[in-house]
């Protein structure tokens, strides 16, 4: 009792435990190493059993096709060269070319050859089953004679199967549609090389029908045969070698350099060899399910297993009693830390025992606690700095608006202009009472086009030589919140660097617009405007007055000015939203102010 207490109570002795534990690898090694030496000899053999039969069968078709392409030769014989090249029936010709046919059967004994056809352009040919004829469809409709003709040098080795069977029907050409294999080439004039014609021979491919019947791999392998194109040219009877399953190792050897498995889903792993005939392209595949070819491997490998289950069997018991005790631990410890790292601060752990784990989680959960109250503190000193910020700004009122406006009601007042008097002042004093707002920041857009209308009728009777205005705004929009002092000093910049500048009467158009996030306040004017350069400065001045840390040290002459303004937003809002412009030299100047699109005023 005491040796476990000493041991749980450490968690280098709970590791050294698990490497203890661990020193029963080296047997798995060892077996894993055993089963794939044997995988490999016994993979290796039946390789090279197989390759073997592929090789032979491949052997046999390219003699059999290189026997059989001597009788090519007769199509240089003068007898076949003169009957192709007339159009006359000579019948003692065509009986002269057929004893020909039979002399070369006699001397070469060709067991295999069904059939040697003749064929000029016209039709006329002449055939061992058929003797003369006259075919019904013109021979060059047919698509191997049309290579010929092209490739008069060329030698096609075709044989009957599904992929060619409908090309064998379309020319009206007469041999075997089954359990045949042709050689075709052309008939050449000796001197000019002209092709006058076509030489057909017909072979029995029953030998192999029957090397792929009676050829096996193991218990339930089988071959087949595919040629260059991928397409089955020959298959055994057997159920095995179903459409499906031959499409599914087509797909693994088209690529496979000798052997491979094939891992498809649904259908078992295949072992796949394969041979390539020289003479005619064609590929012998040969293919087993590879649990039949590594039979012999499987009782080693079930020894392996069971010396390595026994010798594991003591090993997974202690893991499991060790898990409870370290494993389960730092698993719900690492859980709770990933609910931490997520944002989730009360993912306390419930630490039991004595041992580094449990001191381990107290520091966890202390960790936590004094995160909350960091991050509380600096969410109130973030909230203090943004306020102290946001009054300072709105306190940065430039003081000559009100000395310049309390001037021209002195002068209005001297030149005995009462109502002019008049409406100032009340412009005046609803503008100041607009801007203080009770203390409060947020106003409605409709407050603040009220506060920037008092602004330019008070601007409008000081410059009513030179300004204008109008006011375009939807009334759905008036009724969104916005910070209170945002319209009224671009107003001002626009009557200061712009309109002042520039010869002509000045007019400025307040407008807004709004998409599903956003609603965009626009004030454009007729002003000087600025050059690219300018505007490019001034936009570089507006980027480094965004940062929270450092707000606008530069005083603008019209009220606290455009960076203030841009300031203030991207405080409230984020990078997204603030002031935007367009400018062009001597034609003005168009500033807009983007904000959320939002019913609830931010505090």
């Amino acid at each position: 009792m005491k040796l476990v207490q000493w041991i749980t109570s450490s968690l280098r002795l709970k590791l050294l435990s698990m490497f203890i534990i661990l020193s029963s690898v080296p047997l798995i090694v060892v077996g894993l190493i055993s089963y794939h030496k044997s995988y490999t000899v016994v993979s290796d053999h039946n390789k090279a059993a197989t390759q073997l039969a592929a090789d032979q069968l491949a052997r046999n078709i390219d003699i059999m096709f290189e026997d059989t392409e001597r009788l090519l030769e007769l199509g240089k014989n003068p007898q076949v060269l003169q009957y192709l090249y007339s159009q006359s029936e000579s019948y003692a010709e065509a009986k002269a070319i057929l004893q020909t046919y039979n002399l070369y059967r006699e001397t070469y004994k060709y067991d295999k050859v069904l059939n040697i056809s003749f064929v000029n352009f016209y039709g006329k040919g002449l055939s061992e089953r058929k003797g003369v004829f006259k075919l019904e469809r013109n021979p060059l409709r047919n698509p191997y004679f049309q290579y010929l003709v092209q490739y008069p040098n060329a030698i096609l080795r075709i044989p009957h199967a599904a992929p060619y069977a409908e090309q064998n029907q379309l020319d009206g050409f007469v041999y075997p549609k089954q359990n045949a294999l042709s050689i075709m080439t052309t008939v050449k004039e000796r001197i000019t090389q002209e092709v006058i014609g076509f030489i057909v021979i017909d072979m029995n491919d029953s030998f192999i029908d029957d090397f792929l019947t009676t050829t096996k791999i193991k218990d339930s392998g089988f071959f087949y045969i595919n040629d260059q194109y991928g397409q089955t040219l020959f298959q055994p009877p057997t159920e095995q070698a179903s459409p499906a399953v031959i499409e599914q190792l087509n797909a693994l050897s088209s690529h496979a350099q000798q052997d491979s498995l094939n891992p498809t889903t649904g259908a078992k792993p295949q072992f796949v060899v394969y041979s390539t005939s020289k003479q005619t392209g064609w590929r012998i595949v040969g293919a087993a399910p590879f649990q039949e070819i590594l039979a012999e491997a499987n009782s080693i490998r079930q020894l392996i297993i069971i010396s390595v289950l026994l010798s594991a069997f003591f090993a997974i018991s202690l893991y499991f009693f060790l898990n409870n005790r370290l494993i389960f631990p730092i698993q719900i410890l690492m859980n709770k830390m990933r609910k931490a790292a997520s944002g989730y601060l009360e993912a306390k752990v419930s630490p039991a025992g004595s041992d580094e784990i449990a001191d381990l989680g107290q520091s966890f959960n202390t960790m936590l606690e004094q995160i909350k109250a960091l991050m509380e503190q600096n969410i109130k000193e973030n909230e203090q700095v943004k306020i102290a910020e946001l009054r300072t700004l709105q306190a940065q009122i430039n003081p000559h608006f009100l000395y310049n406006t309390l001037e021209s009601i002195i002068w209005m007042a001297e030149a005995d202009k009462k109502e002019s008097v008049i409406k100032l002042v009340q412009a005046l004093s609803k503008f100041f009472r607009l801007s203080l707002n009770n203390g409060f920041d947020w106003v409605t857009i409709q407050t603040e086009l009220e506060h920037a209308r008092n602004y330019l009728v008070i601007q409008q009777m000081r410059y009513h030589d030179i300004l204008a205005y109008e006011i375009k705004v939807d009334p759905e929009l008036q009724h969104y919140p916005i910070l209170k002092m945002t319209l009224q000093p671009l107003i001002e910049n626009a009557i200061y660097h712009g309109i002042k500048n520039k010869r002509g009467q000045g007019h400025i158009l307040i407008q807004a617009c709004a998409d599903e996030t956003s609603i965009v306040l626009t004030v454009q004017d007729n002003g000087i405007g600025m050059s690219e350069e300018q505007l490019d400065q001034l936009r570089e001045a507006l980027e480094q007055s965004s940062d929270f840390h450092s707000p606008p040290k530069q005083e603008q002459e019209g009220g606290f000015g455009l960076m203030n303004v841009h300031h203030r937003i991207r405080l409230y809002f984020g990078p997204s939203y603030g002031v935007e412009m367009e400018s062009t030299y001597m034609e003005g100047s168009t500033f807009k102010i983007r904000i959320p699109k939002s019913k609830e005023a931010r505090h």
